[in-house]
């Protein structure tokens, strides 16, 4: 199974599987992916209807697309939303939650779609490195607010933050050393703080990130105008490319001195933004 993928993500929201009418809406946000969460915001005894809603959903629409948070690999319904997931077309990606251990990437594997890890727990970021290596695995992101419960400290607090980029960093480096997509940060739980949601995505957007997970459609225009590149930063990529095809290694371009990363950054940035 290729695991490769260059479609963009600036925005993954969430839409809880619960909540079908919500489907079509969070499919039209303007979000890049739409994640239906089979977990976390749906009821226990809701759980299986979830998956059924979804179902009908997608043989209404075959020409959706959506990636499913399932149940973590030690909840009861784990087995079954793997199955499901693996049973229809228009999933395209399943997110593992308080991921832990390459074993556990390997079993939700099964439905051979990619897996996205998402990083909740102390175990969880312990093993980055050994969940990052595993073959399935696509991109890699984080669940602050599960992380913060787990390790003590209080999620909003500055302390949390500087907890929270050593989190950051171990997702970028092993993102690159295992040459993954690139991550996406944690969800801002302010719904009603734009100014916030801006520095927020701003500061993901400067470490590397490619975008981030949002909790409401209200998120998503703003997220996406933070990951996309000005026009002027993007044809000035497309100068680089242009540039690039006739000049041997590195060489000069207005002044400043291009070499192979910026060439492949300059490529990476006309190949998702550029028609």
């Amino acid at each position: 199974m290729s695991i490769q993928s260059k479609q963009l993500v600036r925005s993954a929201l969430f839409v809880p599987g619960s909540r079908p009418e919500r489907f079509a809406k969070a499919l039209s946000s303007g979000a890049d992916v739409v994640i239906v969460d089979f977990e976390d915001a749906v009821e226990e005894d809701l759980k299986a209807l979830a998956r059924e809603h979804l179902a009908a959903f997608l043989n209404q629409n075959p020409e959706a697309s959506v990636v499913v948070r399932v149940n973590s690999a030690d909840h009861p319904m784990h087995k079954d939303d793997i199955a499901f997931c693996a049973h229809h077309s228009g999933i395209a990606a399943v997110i593992l939650p308080k991921a832990e251990t390459a074993a556990q990437v390997l079993k939700a594997a099964d439905c051979k779609k990619p897996i996205w890890p998402l990083i909740e727990s102390a175990a969880g970021v312990a093993n980055i490195k050994e969940i990052a290596s595993t073959w399935a695995v696509q991109r890699l992101t984080f669940g602050a607010l599960d992380l913060a419960l787990d390790l003590g400290v209080r999620a909003s607090s500055s302390a949390a933050y500087r907890v929270f980029d050593q989190v950051r960093y171990e997702l970028l480096v092993n993102s690159a050393l295992h040459s993954l997509e690139k991550p996406l940060d944690t969800v801002f739980p302010n719904i009603a703080d734009t100014d916030g949601l801006t520095r927020f995505a701003q500061d993901a957007r400067d470490l590397g990130f490619c975008g981030m997970l949002a909790i409401h459609p209200s998120q998503v225009d703003v997220i996406n105008s933070v990951f996309t590149p000005s026009q002027s930063e993007i044809e000035w990529a497309q100068r680089i490319v242009e540039a690039a095809s006739g000049a041997p290694g590195a060489f000069r371009l207005d002044g400043k001195m291009i070499d192979a990363p910026v060439i492949a950054e300059a490529k990476r940035v006309v190949s998702l933004f550029v028609a």
